[in-house]
């Protein structure tokens, strides 16, 4: 059991673990980028916690390849994505290592806040761990679970695997809009000149010093989710496996809705995939080397459009004839085929992030 072995033979493991997913992935194609970036959160949670009794809950099956190796399903991985073969997502009934079901994004913290409800009414002491993304925690299911675990304050934990690297570009960033604006020259010169006044009149400077910082915090990461009722940690290296060994240790049995920020890198181990991550989210099968002595003359087989690729050309063709027309995407501007109707008809593109729920409405 991984329980049982010692930080060297930690480290070790993460480097086989490494290997063993590019030979595999290699062999199958899949997704790729994503599971290189949780190597080391995926032993350090499968070393801290008891599963499957604990429950870990993936947010989506990009990144729970280490998770299948890890749990019994090494020599399966041949028969990733094939029929009859492993799923390329968390099932259920493929092992009792896969707590929830999941295909798409932002159902983690719901899914997991309910397994640490169930298990506090059947009196059972069991810890309950959802895995999230910086993508996926921008929907609205992801937000109102956050405010809902708030609230009832249930025994579970939270760790949000911020690679900065969702499919489409993160849409949002209030905190990236105050920073702008809290280093403006115009608001630095009025803080100033109200410090001069205020200061005069003790209280009012503390009340004003005190909204502040109150408001800064509202939207910085750590005081936000601290605000929902969280007690938020982070961010630390996601690739620094001893400190996520000790953090996720000291939280562990720490009581109400915890909250760990840690920042990793999409297709860490990988240059190729660092370098890309949108390239090497997945890919295809490697075909092996020829094994033919002599050189063989092949004429190659031009690859057809993929269907993406078709819708996007069509979309722009009906926009140059439709003004009307209006293209809205939940976060999957490159898996649509939008990039050229976002650059070629930017005030009639909106890319609402992942919140199918809102773009659909």
């Amino acid at each position: 059991r991984l329980g049982e072995l010692d930080s060297q033979q930690l480290t070790d493991l993460v480097e086989e673990l490494r290997a063993f997913l590019l030979y595999s992935v290699g062999q199958t194609g899949g997704h790729f980028g994503a599971g290189l970036g949780v190597v080391e959160l995926t032993v350090a949670l499968h070393h801290v916690y008891n599963t499957p009794d604990d429950r870990v809950v993936w947010d989506v099956g990009h990144q729970t390849y280490p998770h299948k190796i890890l749990t019994g399903r090494m020599k399966q991985m041949g028969s990733m994505r094939q029929s009859g073969g492993l799923a390329g997502f968390p099932k259920r009934a493929e092992s009792h290592y896969d707590s929830f079901g999941v295909g798409h994004s932002s159902t983690s913290i719901s899914a997991a806040m309910g397994m640490a409800l169930a298990a506090a009414q059947q009196g059972i002491d069991r810890k309950v761990i959802a895995v999230i993304g910086d993508g996926a925690i921008t929907g609205g299911m992801a937000i109102e679970a956050l405010a809902h675990a708030g609230h009832e304050r249930p025994n579970m934990l939270v760790i949000l695997n911020d690679n900065q690297m969702s499919i489409g570009h993160n849409t949002g960033g209030l905190a990236t809009m105050f920073a702008k604006m809290w280093a403006s020259k115009t608001y630095i010169a009025m803080r100033k000149g109200s410090k001069k006044v205020l200061e005069k009149i003790r209280p009012a400077w503390e009340l004003a010093k005190r909204t502040e910082e109150h408001m800064k915090g509202m939207v910085a990461p750590g005081t936000l989710f601290e605000e929902l009722g969280f007690h938020y940690i982070g961010p630390l290296d996601g690739h620094d496996l001893p400190g996520l060994v000790h953090t996720l240790e000291n939280m562990k049995n720490l009581e109400g809705p915890q909250f760990l920020h840690i920042r990793t890198m999409k297709g860490k181990g990988f240059q190729p995939a660092e370098e890309d991550p949108v390239g090497y989210h997945a890919i295809n099968k490697i075909e092996d080397k020829p094994k033919h002595k002599q050189p063989r003359v092949v004429t190659a087989k031009a690859p057809g459009p993929k269907y993406q690729d078709v819708f996007g050309q069509w979309l722009c063709d009906m926009a140059e004839k439709d003004k009307r027309l209006v293209g809205i995407t939940p976060a999957m501007c490159e898996g649509s085929g939008m990039v050229d109707f976002a650059k070629r008809f930017p005030d009639r593109y909106y890319d609402v992030a992942i919140a199918e729920q809102h773009a659909l409405t």
